[in-house]
Order: structure tokens, then sequence, then C-alpha cells
């Protein structure tokens, strides 16, 4: 999987760029070149999207078809009234979750996030943290919302799922389940995406699991003694000092409330 969006349309956290990113002699790639490096590697089967100047996506379907799904690590992709979603592993509660949105019985994971993004987006009945915790198994999945120029991505607690992020060329935030890609992609200028959160454009870096808690960046130096991008990790001493929206007011114009993800 490999999502790569405009510096123009969303700001990746700036604790992800390397302090010593002018010190090595590897640099970031434009976008175009990051999603030639990936198709490259699935050359037979890669599928790719690009949606203006603003988002590139690119995916890879199981092979053979529904195989992955079986072994409960199913990869979907999914376009829905202009939104796009790329899903990786496998919500265990499917099936109750599709009874509770009235979605019919064919919907998969990315359909489903796609109708629990659209319900948080236009109606805002639950807080994005709880329909997040009510989604029980291992994923990771990247959505966006051409209309609204909206990027909204999560990852589950388990570390069922492994996804990363970084900075790339030109300052475009680039998300991939593969570390071979981000690293050609970012240079130094990238991190594990933090298992347990999510991240809205507007709205920035928040724990989906401790929704109360403001996150924090944590210096990463890799094995060559370079300052990498940073990690993300709960800050159990800071806390959100807001009360969390219900209704009409649970919408992403107030996700932030100061929870983003600076130190």
């Amino acid at each position: 999987m490999l999502a790569i969006f405009n510096k123009g349309l969303v700001a990746p956290p700036q604790e992800l760029n390397s302090p010593d990113s002018g010190k090595v002699s590897m640099k970031p790639k434009v976008p175009e070149e990051t999603l030639k490096d990936f198709q490259s590697c699935h050359s037979t089967n890669a599928f790719s999207i690009s949606i203006g100047d603003a988002a590139l996506l690119s995916y890879i379907p199981p092979s053979p078809p529904h195989s992955t799904h079986e072994r409960g690590d199913c990869r979907v992709f999914c376009g829905l009234d202009e939104i796009y979603c790329i899903f990786m592993g496998r919500l265990n509660n499917l099936c109750s979750l599709i009874r509770q949105y009235g979605l019919s019985k064919g919907t998969n994971e990315a359909m489903f996030v796609i109708e629990a993004y659209r319900t948080l987006r236009d109606r805002g009945p639950y807080p994005a943290d709880q329909v997040l915790k009510d989604m029980d198994g291992s994923f990771g999945f990247v959505l966006f919302d051409t209309k609204a120029g909206t990027v909204f991505s999560a990852l589950s607690g388990d570390e069922g799922v492994k996804m990363y992020w970084g900075v790339g060329g030109d300052g475009w935030l680039v998300i991939s389940d593969s570390l071979e890609v981000i690293k050609a992609s970012c240079a130094k200028s990238f991190a594990p995406f933090p298992t347990g959160c999510m991240f809205h454009s507007e709205g920035g870096l928040k724990s989906f699991e401790h929704p109360m808690n403001k996150m924090k960046a944590m210096p990463r130096i890799d094995s060559e003694g370079v300052m990498c991008g940073a990690n993300f990790k709960v800050d159990a001493c800071s806390r959100i000092h807001t009360m969390p929206r219900v209704g009409s007011e649970a919408n992403w114009a107030v996700w932030g409330g100061g929870s983003g993800s600076h130190a």
C-alpha cells in the first residue's frame, strides 16, 4: 500500500522531518519516483490512481484473489462518492458493525471505513475515537475524501499491521506498509505510524485508545547515529482539559482541542 499527499493539502507533523537531513547523502524522492519504485516491485498486479495534483494512491490486490482474507490479513481498496480507502488487516466484528450502521451484507472493510467516515463527517453522532475503538481487529487504513480534501488514517493498537509515514520530496506526506519504500522515499524523515492512533489532515495526530491524553514526539536515532523522524507516544502526564463532544458538535473541526502531536 502506498499513499502520497500534496503538502498543500496536508501538512506532515513537523517532527517527522529529520534534523540531520542535510547531513546525509540520500535525499527524499519526488512522488512520481516513489510511485514508480513501488510499482516496479509489483509490476504484475499493482493498481494506482492519481487524483489531480493532490494525491497518488497505489494498492496491491491479494493474489490469488481472496486468499489473504482466508488467512485473516485482507487488503481491500474501495472508492465511493469520490472517497477512496485502502484497508489492510481484518475486522473481527465486521458483521455486527454492518448491522449497527445499517449497511448491506456485502460491505467489506474498506467500504465500512468509508461509511463510518461519512457518518462522522456529516452527522457526528459519536466521537471519532469511539468509532475506531469499536473496530475489533488488526487493521490499518488510509482514506482520502477528494471533495473535502481530507486525509484520515488510523492503525490498530495490537501491532498486527505495520504502517509507516514520512516526508518525501517536495514535502509530500508518504504513508505505506513497506518500510523499504518509506526509507527510499523519505531518506531519514520517517517513522513508524503510531499504534492505537488516528491522523486527520485538519486535526493532526491523536490516540484513539487514550483520547484524553496528548501525543508527544520522541527523538529517534538510527544505527548510523543520525537523527531520524520522531516516534510519537501517548503523553501519560499531559491531559486534554476539554470534555468530549457529542452529537453535531463531534465534528472534525474540534478534533484537535489541544490534542495535537506537539510535545
